[in-house]
Parts: C-alpha cells; structure tokens; sequence
C-alpha cells in the first residue's frame, strides 16, 4: 500500500478536528390554548441528542417582530425519548395577537434560525 502524501494527511487532520454539526432541533407540532389570562403552549421537539453534551435544550414563543415572550428551558437530553412533548404555560401574548413564532435551541448550536409561525386560536 503506497503512503499518503503529506497534503493529504494535513487534510484528514484538518477534517478531523471541525466540530461535528447535527441537525437543529425540530418543531414537530405545537398546541396552544387559552388559559385564562394567559396561553398554554405543548410542543413537540426531535433532536438527535446524544447525551449531556449535545442535546435540545430550550424552546422560545416569539411575536412576529422576534420579541419573546415565554422560554422554556429543557434542563437535560431525551436520547430515548424522541420525539418529546413539554409544556409551557403562563404565557402573556399581548391582546390582538393572532399569530406567535416558536424557535427551539440546541445546547450546542444554539437556536433554530427557522421558526414556526402559530395561528392563535
């Protein structure tokens, strides 16, 4: 077997040490719901966690203009669990709202640049 040139070698090195990016975590579904003065929202997020390094860690209701207005934040991975559902209530969406964005986050490459637009009911 003839050696690799040194080029090549440097290559695979290089390769080698770029951080590894998985997938973003995704908003499988969203319930929201009225609760009094406020909004409950459920929703469902799929990562492909592996573990304490690297798993969703967070989602976010945002008005339309990015603005938050609730966060809620996953306090460990669901490697086993996929897709998961949690909850977040308590949440003030200002009178005449009709839409909301939700963004969720990674613990390792931070949040989601997509969201997911909502219609209130």
């Amino acid at each position: 077997m003839r050696p690799l040139p040194f080029s090549a070698l440097a290559l695979c090195a290089l390769l080698a040490a770029l951080p590894v990016r998985a997938e973003p975590p995704a908003i499988e579904a969203v319930h929201a719901q009225r609760d009094g003065a406020t909004w409950r929202f459920d929703v469902t997020l799929s990562h492909p966690d592996t573990g304490w390094d690297h798993y969703a860690d967070g989602w976010r209701v945002l008005d339309m203009g990015g603005n938050v207005l609730g966060l809620r934040v996953l306090a460990h991975p669901h490697v086993s669990e996929q897709p998961f559902t949690r909850s977040l209530s308590g949440v003030a969406i200002p009178e005449g709202t009709t839409q909301v964005q939700v963004q969720a986050r990674c613990l390792v490459e931070g949040w989601n640049a997509a969201t997911r637009v909502i219609a209130l009911p």
